[in-house]
C-alpha cells in the first residue's frame, strides 16, 4: 500500500512539525539543518561520506557539521575504509539518533507526548520563547485530533 497526500494530511501530521522539531532541537543541542540532515540520512540506512555531502546542498554552509555530528556521536562507521582495495568508509547514523528520529515520529502521529516535566530545557527557562513554547507544548497535547 502506498501513502498518498490525503493520508498524510487525514494523520494531520505536519501540524505540530514545527513546535516538535524545536523541542527536538533545543533538547539534543543541535541546529534545524542537522536535525534535518539527520533524519535525511536516517532515510538512507548507510551513506557515504560523499552522500553526507549530497545531503548538505540545500543547506547553509557549514564546515564543521561533519566532525560535530561525528564528536558528539550521532554519525557512527558502520565499515571502515580499506587502502589495500580502495574501499571508502560507510557510515550511518548512530543509535542515538535513530532513537530520536523514531521518537520525533511517534511524537508527529500522537502515539507519544513530549515530556513536560521539571528536567524539560523549556521548563525552567524564564524567556519568552520558552514560555511561548511552553504553551504550544501544552496545546498540543490537549489537541485530540493530532
Amino acid at each position: 500500500m502506498r501513502l498518498t497526500f490525503s493520508d498524510i494530511r487525514d494523520q494531520n501530521l505536519f501540524k505540530y512539525y514545527r513546535v516538535v522539531r524545536k523541542w527536538a532541537c533545543k533538547t539534543n543541542k543541535l541546529t534545524d539543518a542537522e536535525l534535518e540532515l539527520l533524519i535525511y540520512l536516517d532515510c538512507k540506512k548507510r551513506f557515504t561520506r560523499k552522500g553526507f555531502l549530497d545531503g548538505t546542498y540545500t543547506m547553509s554552509w557549514n564546515r564543521g557539521r561533519w566532525e560535530k555530528l561525528r564528536r558528539e556521536g550521532w554519525i557512527d562507521v558502520w565499515r571502515e575504509g580499506n587502502r589495500k582495495t580502495s574501499k571508502g568508509s560507510i557510515f550511518k547514523v548512530s543509535f542515538k539518533a535513530t532513537t530520536m528520529i523514531t521518537r520525533i515520529y511517534k511524537i508527529l502521529l500522537g502515539e507519544e507526548d513530549i515530556p513536560i516535566s521539571e528536567r524539560s530545557v523549556f521548563y525552567n527557562n524564564k524567556t519568552y520563547t520558552a514560555k511561548v513554547f511552553n504553551k504550544a507544548i501544552d496545546d498540543m497535547i490537549k489537541d485530540k485530533d493530532r
